[in-house]
This record gives C-alpha cells, sequence and structure tokens, in this order.
C-alpha cells in the first residue's frame, strides 16, 4: 500500500516537474497551451504539444508567452539569446550578456531553440563536401538481328549553393556505333564544365567558369571555353532564379581528320580571344519538376565574323526521394568548324530515370 502511494506521488511529481518544464503560450481569449516553441517568425509562433501536435498561432492572439529554455530571437541586425516572456506586443529576451532586450513582435524574423541555430550556423560555413544535390542519368539501347547499334549516353550535375557562392559540375555524353556491313561510329560526343559563382551582394556576384567540348565526327578533339566576368541575380527567390552574365573568355581547340585513301590528314590548333554573356535561369514548378535552362554566347575578338554559342536544358521530375525522371537537350554550335564536309552544330537529347543524392 506504501509502495503504491510512493509510486503515485512520484508520477505527480514527475507530471508537474515536466509541465514546469514546458513553454507555454497564453492566449488572449483565456486559452492555455504548454508544450515546446519549434520556430516563430513575425507573424506566428509554432508550439509543439504532446496532445495536438505543432500548433501554429498568430502573435497578435498571444497574451503572454514563456520559454524554460534559452531560445535564440533574431531580427534583421542582431541575433539575441536568452528565455523569453512578453510585454504587451513586444518579446522580452531575459540575455545573459544583455539584460532584458526588448524586440517588437513586428521586427522578429525568426525564433530558433539551440539546436536549430547550431543547424543553421553550420550552413553558414559548410565545408567542400557537405550541401552537394544532383544526380546520375544512364541510359544503354542495343539491337541485334536485322540491327546492329549500341547507343550509350550518360548525365551528371551536381550543384553545392550555399549563402555566398554557389559550384556546378555537368557532363553529359553520347555515343553509338554500328556493327555489319556498315559498321562505324556514327555520334560521338562529349560535353562538361565547372563554373563556381561568387556574390559580392545580394545582386552582384563574379563568376569564372570552363566549358569542355569532345566531338569525334566534327573532328574537334578538345574545345576549351575558359570565362571570368560579372553577373547580376535579376531574380532570385526559391521557386525562381534568373541570372544575366558577362565577360571575356580564352578558347583553345585543337580539331584533326585522319588520313584515307582520298584525304589528307588535318591538324588545326586555334587559340581565341572572346567575349562571354549568357543567361541562367531555373524554375520550380510544385514539388515534384524542377526545370532549368542556360544560354552562353561567344563572340571572337579577333575575327568578328566568328562566335560559339551553348544552349543547355534540363527537367527532372521526381517519382521517390532518389528516383526521378530526367528530360535533357545540349545545343554547341561554332561558325567555321575548320574540317571540311562537318557540320557547325552538334545537338545531344536524352531522358531517361536519374538518381538523385544530396550530402
Amino acid at each position: 500500500m506504501k509502495l503504491t502511494r510512493i509510486l503515485a506521488l512520484l508520477f505527480v511529481f514527475l507530471a508537474a516537474v515536466s509541465a514546469s518544464m514546458a513553454d507555454s503560450v497564453t492566449l488572449r481569449n483565456g486559452d492555455h497551451l504548454s508544450g515546446t516553441i519549434v520556430t516563430s517568425d513575425g507573424k506566428d509562433v509554432t508550439l509543439k504539444t504532446d496532445y495536438a501536435g505543432e500548433v501554429k498561432i498568430s502573435w497578435s492572439a498571444v497574451k503572454e508567452v514563456a520559454s524554460d529554455k534559452p531560445l535564440f530571437v533574431v531580427t534583421g541586425d542582431k541575433t539575441v539569446n536568452g528565455v523569453i516572456s512578453t510585454d504587451g506586443t513586444n518579446l522580452i529576451v531575459h540575455s545573459a550578456s544583455s539584460g532584458e532586450v526588448q524586440v517588437p513582435f513586428g521586427k522578429i524574423t525568426v525564433v530558433r531553440p539551440a539546436d536549430q541555430q547550431a543547424a543553421y550556423e553550420k550552413t553558414l560555413h559548410p565545408s567542400l563536401a557537405q550541401g552537394w544535390k544532383g544526380g546520375v542519368t544512364i541510359g544503354l539501347a542495343i539491337a541485334r538481328g536485322n540491327s546492329d547499334t549500341t547507343s550509350l549516353s550518360s548525365g551528371f550535375t551536381a550543384d553545392r549553393k550555399t549563402l555566398d557562392d554557389e559550384l556546378t559540375i555537368y557532363e553529359s555524353s553520347i555515343y553509338t556505333s554500328n556493327g555489319g556491313v556498315n559498321s562505324g561510329t556514327t555520334a560521338n560526343s562529349i560535353l562538361g564544365g565547372i563554373k563556381y559563382d561568387r556574390n559580392f551582394s545580394k545582386r552582384l556576384f563574379g563568376f569564372v567558369s570552363g566549358d569542355f567540348t569532345h566531338d569525334e565526327l566534327q573532328g574537334l578533339n578538345l574545345r576549351s571555353i575558359y570565362s571570368g566576368g560579372l553577373g547580376w541575380h535579376w531574380i532570385n527567390n526559391p521557386n525562381t532564379t534568373l541570372d544575366i552574365l558577362g565577360g571575356i573568355n580564352y578558347t583553345r581547340e585543337t580539331y584533326s581528320s585522319s588520313t584515307t585513301a582520298t584525304t589528307t590528314g588535318v591538324n588545326v590548333n586555334r587559340n581565341l580571344p572572346g567575349i562571354t554573356t549568357g543567361e541562367v535561369f531555373m524554375h520550380k514548378f510544385g514539388k515534384s519538376t524542377v526545370v532549368t535552362q542556360d544560354f552562353y554566347f561567344y563572340p571572337d575578338l579577333s575575327d568578328i565574323d566568328q562566335y560559339r554559342f551553348s544552349v543547355d536544358f534540363a527537367s527532372v521530375t521526381k517519382i521517390n526521394k532518389w528516383l526521378a525522371w530526367q528530360f535533357s537537350l545540349s545545343d554547341r554550335y561554332v561558325t567555321d568548324p575548320p574540317i571540311v564536309g562537318t557540320k557547325t552544330n552538334d545537338v545531344i537529347l536524352s531522358t531517361g530515370l536519374n538518381v538523385s543524392f544530396a550530402h
């Protein structure tokens, strides 16, 4: 009997301690809620309760609020840490270093508990291995019998974006060969590149990039375009971005053609200074589809009649967290390829399943 009473008293004591340790919100209509403050901004405060899950409450409906653990209150120009209470339309932060700090509800950017603040601060200065998002696409087609063809395509994108900079790596390729009587390679192109952006302000950024192209049937061993310049974040929100950029570039091209019974081998090396202009666009359609597009135009400074351009378009539609359907289109154009009989541009179109990753 004594044991039962002791256990009952212990249960009541633990319940009282648990209640005293909870954050509390008192509404203007007299209702009282207790739980844990998850986050807040100048309009709402979100309270996680055991009985109703997360409850979002408008600050205009709040009469009093109190926290049992220190919270990080962020305004436009400072962050204050401490337990909180209210005084009319002000949030009072009881800071150990600054004393009582009054923050009007309308100036609150966000309120975070310690674990969320630590996670946020970690995102401000991530290591190079952190923050990557991207995906890999591989396609294979084989035909045998009356046809004898093999086709392999691939695509890869990786992007690491922080508050200060962005690093992008990309690759796409296609290889197709015919067997039988008319055996030979009918397509062999590889496109790839890397681009780094550094923000100087909310709108202005600088960039450096390298774009690389190999095209066997055009006789192009390698075209390397190294660019640098300035850009402007024309549109910059979570669902849509549009960057306009311009600068200068150095282009190096190496072409060669093999010697046959009717032709003589040709080797051409070209080093060309030029101008870089372009735009990069991204838009999210709902929660599952992302469309990206970029266009770069490279006029040749040594001969104004000569130029190059590149166009890339891609869409990725999520099937689940790691699997998606991808469609991509890439075009590379040069006004005057030196190998006689070759065409001025090549297009790679591919589609297939995309395996996404994030780190």
